[in-house]
C-alpha cells in the first residue's frame, strides 16, 4: 500500500537520525541544554526591551521581532527533535509535520525579512539623523512590522496552500525533520506549480532582501567616509559590520539548504546538518550578538539580575 496513488494514511515515517548508540545520550542532553539556551536569551532580550520603556526606540522595537522569530523557528524544530532522540519514534502525523513545515518556513523567510528592515533603520540613523525622528514615528514603525509579518504569511501560506492541494502516495520522509522539499517528495502528482511558486518566492524575497542591504550599506558606507567625527565612523561601522555579518551567515546557510535538495547524489547527513545549523546558530547567536553587544540592553538586563535574581 506505500505505493498506492490514493495512500492517505495520516501518519509519517521520518527519516532515523541513524546516530551511534553510545553517542544518543549526549546528542539528547545537548539538544535540550541548546533549546534551553534559546529560549533563556531570546526570551530575556524580548522582555528587557518590552518591559523597559527607555528601550521603545524605533532600533529596539524592530529588534524584538528577531527573537520572537527565532523563538518560532527553534520551537518548531527542536521539540520534536528531542523526542526523537529520547524516545526514537519515527511516525509523525502528517497534521504535525505539516505545521512543522509551515512554521520553519516562516521562521526562515521572516528572519530575512526582519533583518532586511533594521537594515533600513540604520540607514535612515546614520544616513538622515536630524530626520531620523520624524521618519521613523511609532506608526511608521508599526506598519513596518505589520508589512513584514504579513508578507511573510502570506507567502508561506501560498507555499503549503499549494502543497494540500496534491494527494500524497507515500509515507516516507526522507529528512528527519519537516520542510517543503520533504512533504513534496511524498506526492504522486505534478509539482511543477509548487515548484516555480517556490523558487519565485525565494526569488522575491532574496531580490528585496539583497536590495535593501546592498543600497542601505553603500549609502552607509558613503556617509562613513565622509563624516569627520572618528568616533561615530567607528559606532556605524562596528554596528553594520555585525548585522552585516548576521545576515550573510544567514544567507549562506539558506543558499547551500536550497542547493542540496537540487543535487541527488548529496550525503544526506550532510543535508541534515545544513538544514539543522540554518535552525540552531541563528536563534543562538542572535540575543548574544544584539544583547550583550547593544550597550543599552546588555546594561538593563544585568541591572534586572543585580537586582531581582542575586539580591539574595
Amino acid at each position: 500500500m506505500e505505493n498506492n496513488y490514493y495512500n492517505t494514511t495520516s501518519f509519517l515515517t521520518l527519516e532515523s537520525l541513524n546516530l551511534p548508540v553510545e553517542t544518543a545520550v549526549s546528542t539528547f542532553l545537548l539538544a535540550t541544554l541548546s533549546y534551553l539556551v534559546i529560549l533563556f536569551c531570546n526570551l530575556v532580550l524580548i522582555l528587557t526591551i518590552v518591559l523597559n520603556k527607555t528601550l521603545h526606540q524605533p532600533m529596539h522595537l524592530l529588534l524584538v521581532n528577531l527573537p520572537i522569530n527565532d523563538l518560532l523557528g527553534s520551537s518548531a524544530f527542536y521539540p520534536q527533535v528531542i523526542h526523537q532522540l529520547l524516545f526514537d519514534p519515527r511516525r509523525m502525523s502528517y497534521a504535525a509535520c505539516v505545521a512543522q513545515a509551515f512554521f520553519i518556513h516562516t521562521y526562515a523567510t521572516g528572519a530575512v525579512l526582519i533583518l532586511s528592515v533594521m537594515a533600513y533603520d540604520r540607514y535612515v540613523a546614520i544616513c538622515c539623523p536630524l530626520k531620523y525622528n520624524s521618519i521613523m514615528t511609532n506608526a511608521h514603525i508599526m506598519r513596518l512590522i505589520v508589512a513584514v509579518w504579513v508578507f511573510n504569511l502570506l507567502l508561506v501560506s501560498g507555499l503549503f496552500v499549494l502543497l494540500l492541494r496534491l494527494p500524497r502516495c507515500r509515507s516516507l520522509m526522507t529528512h528527519s525533520y519537516c520542510d517543503n522539499p520533504s512533504l513534496l517528495g511524498l506526492v504522486c502528482a505534478d509539482t511543477s506549480i509548487n515548484n516555480i511558486y517556490g523558487l519565485a518566492m525565494v526569488a522575491v524575497v532574496q531580490v528585496l532582501s539583497h536590495a535593501v542591504i546592498i543600497y542601505t550599506y553603500l549609502r552607509i558606507l558613503v556617509a562613513c567616509f565622509k563624516t569627520n567625527r572618528p568616533d561615530t565612523k567607528s559606532k556605524a561601522m562596528q554596528t553594520c559590520a555585525t548585522h552585516l555579518a548576521v545576515f550573510l551567515l544567514l544567507e549562506c546557510v539558506g543558499l547551500f539548504t536550497i542547493i542540496s535538495y537540487r543535487i541527488n547524489n548529496i550525503s544526506p547527513i550532510l543535508r541534515r546538518f545544513i538544514g539543522a545549523f540554518a535552525i540552531v546558530f541563528p536563534p543562538t547567536l542572535n540575543p548574544i550578538i544584539y544583547g550583550l553587544k547593544t550597550k543599552e540592553i546588555r546594561g538593563i538586563a544585568l541591572h534586572f539580575f543585580r537586582k531581582r535574581i542575586f539580591r539574595f
